[in-house]
């Protein structure tokens, strides 16, 4: 296979020309501020190799990929119990639709739209206070990455509480049904922290290592969950990673990934490596344009493709 520092230093290049392309997410007000023209890409190998490109240093608002790292985090507190709160199939319908969770009783479609993300955070909160909630999900991404310089940006968990109205009214509709345990207040409190997270790609990349390893990170060891529980994790992060555009990401790259509207896209290639990127336009189903085009191109340099044969190692 071709050196992947020049495969991802020739996306890069590739994609320079583009750069700022797509929009920023301006409904939360801290994250219209990024300026669009920022690109970054990290890959942590399962061999402890890193290869990194442009902005890769550069910390980003990690968003709703934080929902992979809560599932992981409600997984090992209560296992297989979490499916009773939230399902596993594709949505099909806007990230904050309150339409399809009316119509299913309070019993969100998937843990990675955001009714399903809350009724996970609410799984998580089960016996702590907020604060400590918030605490536990900090220490476990330092963990994970390896970093304790990874920091929860206030300034924008205060940006989306105050402008949080959809996921106030998915939480207080999910109370209703019983699918809520705790007050829509503290989970959202908890919620709107997790995906203020701010993290860089090389930290991403290397928090996603145990996806990528059978669930254990491959650098020190330490097992996070069992392989069967990553595959599940990956296998729902291919089928609903990517909100109402999760088919078209799985037809195109091919990976297991998750998206956040701060830019940023985890994806897996198991057995291989964690690759994070980050560029701040999306595109018009909530997904960094360039990302995912970027995805695309390493897919297809480096046949990581979940549906490549064995013998397409090759440049596709």
């Amino acid at each position: 296979m071709a050196d992947l520092q020049s495969i991802v230093d020739g996306i890069y290049s590739d994609l320079t020309p583009r750069l700022g392309e797509g929009k920023v997410a301006d409904y939360i007000p801290e994250l219209a501020k990024v300026d669009p023209k920022q690109f970054g890409m990290a890959i942590a190998t399962v061999d402890g190799q890193l290869f990194t490109v442009g902005d890769a240093a550069t910390p980003f608002s990690i968003q709703s990929i934080s929902k992979v790292f809560m599932l992981t985090l409600a997984l090992g507190k209560v296992g297989e119990a979490v499916w009773n709160r939230v399902g596993r199939e594709p949505s099909g319908s806007a990230f904050n639709s309150i339409v399809q969770l009316e119509h299913e009783h309070g019993i969100p479609r998937n843990p990675f739209i955001n009714a399903g993300a809350i009724a996970v955070t609410d799984i998580v909160l089960a016996g702590y206070q907020p604060k400590e909630a918030i605490g536990e999900y900090l220490r476990f991404m330092r963990m994970l990455a390896d970093d304790d310089a990874i920091t929860i940006d206030g300034k924008v968990a205060r940006s989306e509480n105050e402008t949080g109205y959809r996921n106030f009214a998915l939480a207080n509709f999910m109370r209703g049904f019983g699918n809520l345990h705790h007050p829509a207040e503290h989970v959202l409190g908890v919620y709107f922290h997790q995906c203020a997270l701010s993290i860089t790609c090389t930290q991403l990349a290397r928090a996603g290592l145990f996806l990528a390893a059978e669930g254990k990170n491959p650098l020190t060891g330490h097992s996070v969950v069992s392989a069967k529980r990553a595959r599940r994790i990956n296998a729902l992060m291919l089928t609903c990673g990517h909100y109402d555009g999760s088919g078209d990401f799985a037809f195109r790259v091919g990976l297991p990934g998750k998206s956040g509207v701060g830019g940023g896209i985890l994806a897996v290639a198991p057995g291989k490596a964690s690759i994070a990127v980050w560029s701040p336009g999306l595109n018009k189903v909530g997904n960094s344009l360039l990302g995912s085009v970027a995805l695309e191109m390493l897919a297809a340099r480096t046949g990581w493709s979940v549906f490549a044969g064995h013998g397409s190692e090759s440049r596709a």
